[in-house]
């Protein structure tokens, strides 16, 4: 579905990127054969998601409320989790601390602005978090600003969800977030 649309808006990569996982692989074929395109997907493993499980392993899962659904407990966890994982101050549990997650989806977007032409297209598939902190880059000021919006931008971001950055005179800039018009209310999820 997310290659067709593409395809119908006109969009012809120069580049096609795909973290490594074997979800963002599953995604590059299935946009490769909805768009018909022939582009080859280059591998970066910067556009990798972080290890939401082993987050949520070191954090104990609460108990569930009276009342409370098996979902609602469950993004409470989540969050709760991601919370405590994006403070710093319990980086030794993770193998990745939020820091470092950052810098390497930050790095991951640089590569590709410096390796993108002048006026060329790049479509990356990726992951919500890795797409909610190069959102949350490009619009907070601050390190704190920055993770307080990924914080609040990850848990809502769409599967196959669209975002477009620009680069142009006053330098990269997010433009879209998450849009999810080629998607009916049926196809839209979020983990």
């Amino acid at each position: 579905v997310l290659g067709a649309a593409l395809a119908a808006r006109g969009v012809v990569p120069d580049l096609l990127v795909a973290g490594e996982m074997r979800r963002h692989g599953q995604t590059a074929a299935g946009v490769l054969d909805g768009a018909a395109w022939t582009a080859d997907v280059e591998v970066d493993a910067g556009w990798n998601e972080f290890d939401h499980l082993q987050v949520l392993a070191v954090h104990d899962q609460p108990t569930t409320a009276e009342g409370e659904s098996e979902k609602a407990a469950f993004q409470r966890w989540f969050e709760e989790a991601t919370r405590r994982w994006t403070s710093g101050a319990h980086d030794e549990s993770y193998d990745e601390s939020f820091t470092a997650f950052t810098a390497r989806v930050g790095a991951a977007l640089s590569r590709l602005a410096e390796t993108l032409p002048r006026s060329g297209t790049a479509v990356v598939l990726t992951s919500g978090g890795p797409v909610a902190w190069a959102a949350a880059s490009l619009l907070a000021d601050t390190d704190a600003a920055r993770t307080d919006l990924w914080l609040r931008l990850n848990p809502v971001s769409i599967n196959t969800g669209t975002s477009t950055v620009v680069r142009g005179s006053r330098g990269t800039t997010l433009v879209t977030f998450n849009a999810a018009d080629h998607l009916s209310p049926d196809l839209i999820t979020y983990r």
